[in-house]
């Protein structure tokens, strides 16, 4: 028996040897085989000037049993994201593209296009300072304008190739001035700087412009588009559009914001003429026959013998208060039929009385001149013949009831506001129109 138990013992000593040897040999001299069906990855180091940099390697010697699971992810990952790429692609498709377009003011009437047709904003506000500028976007265009006595030939940050240049032509003076402007663009476009240009011409109030013709594209210039004030025979509404002389803003008159008190007020005067009168004109006419029928003590009225280019801060006080306080606002001819005063007028809801009458010189005499720009937009004014014909006009004046003199001037506001629109609707769309549409 107890040789029996010696024998199973030495048997159980020799079966754990040989295993042992076994076990040692598959790990330390046996190459391992591992199915191909999954790989993990191994990190190898790859040496760099740095110093090591641990690099993913794929290997085939390691089992991972979330191989499936992560390339499935990392299939579906990729499926996310192109989708996304596409969306994307897709929104940038439809959304509707931007453009810029620099406006250079280097004329007062940049203002009213700036700050009451574009209604954009102005930084600094301070009406003296020498450099302001302001951003706004219109339809599709992203508008930038600069303005001011710093705002010099070459020292204009340009981020665009299309620029609008605001010019005044109507003196020798500014003609040689607004030259200069012209000849600066010309060289920027020499330089690929600049590839599209329009004006926004103060032309001559006679409509004599011929210095201009040289440089409109059509002529061999380089202006693609004239926005041009007063009834000039040029305007075809193709490249040359007429354009709104507006507020006098070289005499600081301010954006005019209406309210309910504008409307509904009594106001106590019939009507106001302050301005210049000058020698043998339809104004000293005006003048005398409010005086000979008594119609100048119920009207404001104040004449001065010289023209000056500027309002004091008191005179320009006492001008927006006879706008306020009279009904209606008499607009006798000048040089041209169309002055800043109907426009002044528009805006404090007193109806221009004007002097219906086509003024010497090159402007256009068609049916619908004088001021064909304004009676084309339905402009609700009292448009006279002859100023013989103002005290019976006056008189039928007193018998309105105060309630059609407050719907009167709610259209003659809601009027304005609507014409100012057209106008900035016009302006973009003749420049996406000319600047862009093959963009």
């Amino acid at each position: 028996m107890k040789k029996h138990h010696r024998k199973i013992f030495i048997l159980i000593v020799f079966v754990y040897v040989v295993f042992s040897l076994y076990a040692a040999y598959n790990v330390f001299f046996n190459t391992k085989v591992i199915t191909r069906v999954h790989r993990v990855v191994k990190k190898i180091t790859v040496s760099t000037s740095g110093g090591g940099v641990v690099a993913p390697y794929i290997g085939d010697d390691v089992w991972n049993p979330w191989e499936d699971e992560q390339a499935n992810a990392l299939s579906a990952l990729h499926k996310q994201r192109e989708a996304f790429r596409q969306y994307q692609e897709r929104i940038d498709k439809n959304r509707p593209k931007r453009y810029k377009v620099q406006i250079w003011g280097k004329a007062a009437i940049g203002l009213y296009l700036w700050e009451h047709i574009l209604e954009g904003p102005l930084n600094p506000t301070d009406i003296q300072a020498q450099w302001r500028e302001g951003e706004i976007q219109v339809g599709k265009i992203d508008f930038s304008f600069y303005t001011g006595p710093a705002v010099i030939q070459g020292h204009v940050p340009l981020d665009t190739d299309s620029v609008v240049l605001v010019l005044n032509g109507r003196e020798q003076q500014k003609i040689s001035y607004a030259t200069r402007w012209l000849q600066h663009v010309q060289t920027l476009m020499q330089f690929h700087a600049v590839n599209r240009v329009a004006v926004v011409l103060l032309g001559s109030e006679r409509c004599t412009n011929d210095w201009i013709s040289p440089y409109l594209r059509r002529h061999g210039g380089f202006v693609d588009l004239l926005f041009l004030v007063y009834d000039s025979p040029w305007v075809n509404d193709k490249d040359v559009f007429q354009w709104p002389l507006g507020v006098a803003t070289y005499r600081q008159f301010p954006v005019v914001m209406p309210n309910s008190h504008m409307v509904s007020s009594t106001r106590p005067f019939l009507c106001n003429f302050l301005g210049t009168v000058y020698k043998n004109s339809s104004r000293e006419t005006l003048m005398g026959i409010l005086k000979q029928t008594g119609l100048d003590k119920e009207c404001i009225t104040t004449g001065r013998e010289k023209w000056l280019p500027q309002e004091t801060v008191e005179s320009l006080r006492r001008y927006q208060t006879a706008l306020a306080q009279s009904e209606l606002t008499l607009c006798p001819v000048g040089i041209n039929t169309e002055c800043y005063r109907i426009y002044e007028a528009c805006a404090y809801g007193s109806v221009p009385v004007v002097e219906d009458m086509v003024t010497p010189g090159g402007c256009s005499a068609a049916r619908s001149s004088p001021l064909r720009l304004l009676k084309a937009a339905g402009a609700p004014f009292i448009f006279l013949k002859d100023w013989k014909e103002l005290p019976g006009l006056l008189e039928k004046e007193k018998m309105m009831s105060h309630e059609e003199r407050t719907e009167r001037r709610r259209r003659l506001l809601e009027w304005y506001s609507s014409f100012r629109q057209q106008m900035k609707d016009r302006f973009t769309e003749v420049l996406e129109e000319t600047f862009f549409k093959n963009s």
